[in-house]
């Protein structure tokens, strides 16, 4: 066999036999993983943009938010006691002038007797005054200073059914139980003592679904 040269090989390679060498290109993996990776990291960016935007149009944010606060002011509301904003006075502490304004006699005693009884000081007893006397038809007048209207009157009140409650400008703390024509008798103890403290103890009210934030 013949040894040749081929044309434009500048002598470089000697070829032996009747076959050329193949010609191969440089391979370029390199290049080719770098241009993969920064594909994929474009597409990871444009999706992750996707989805703020998203969130921008479609208000998610704002919705986490108003849940949350939703959920602070239900745990806010509920119910608050409702005190008497000045302590009522015990039987004891009350001075009552027990008064008949009816053409009964002894009535005035009798009720004395039965509030002593039941805890309260006792004034002055015996007929009312020419102002109320036979001049009251329901069960009784409760009649004492303005002070004594949320104090001292409410009270004496749970003693009798119905009575009705008037102030005048004395000057000191007692008050007047003024029996009228339609008196029968205090109220039972029991009922008397249910009704006392009820009003010592208010129920509580309720705030309802208020919003404080």
């Amino acid at each position: 066999m013949s040894m040749l040269t081929p044309p434009g090989m500048g002598g470089k390679y000697r070829i032996t036999g009747d076959k050329y060498p193949r010609m191969r290109r440089p391979r370029r993996r390199g290049r080719l993983v770098l241009g993969v990776v920064a594909s994929v990291a474009a597409l990871s960016l444009v999706g992750w943009g996707t989805l703020q935007l998203i969130d921008v149009f479609t208000g998610g944010g704002d919705k986490a938010s108003a849940a949350g606060s939703g959920t602070d002011c239900a745990k806010k509301s509920g119910a608050s006691p409702s005190p008497s904003a000045v302590p009522l006075p015990k039987p004891g502490q009350i001075t009552v002038n027990v008064l008949n304004a009816t053409p009964r006699g002894g009535l005035a005693k009798k009720t004395a007797d039965e509030l002593k009884k039941r805890g309260f000081r006792i004034g002055d007893v015996g007929n009312a005054t020419a102002a109320y006397d036979k001049k009251v038809k329901g069960t009784a007048v409760l009649l004492g200073p303005s002070s004594a209207l949320k104090t001292s009157l409410p009270v004496l009140g749970t003693q009798v059914a119905s009575a009705e409650t008037r102030t005048d400008t004395r000057k000191g703390a007692e008050v007047d139980l003024i029996i009228g024509n339609g008196f029968k008798t205090l109220s039972s103890k029991p009922v008397a003592d249910k009704a006392l403290a009820a009003l010592a103890a208010p129920a509580p009210t309720t705030t309802g679904t208020k919003k404080t934030c």
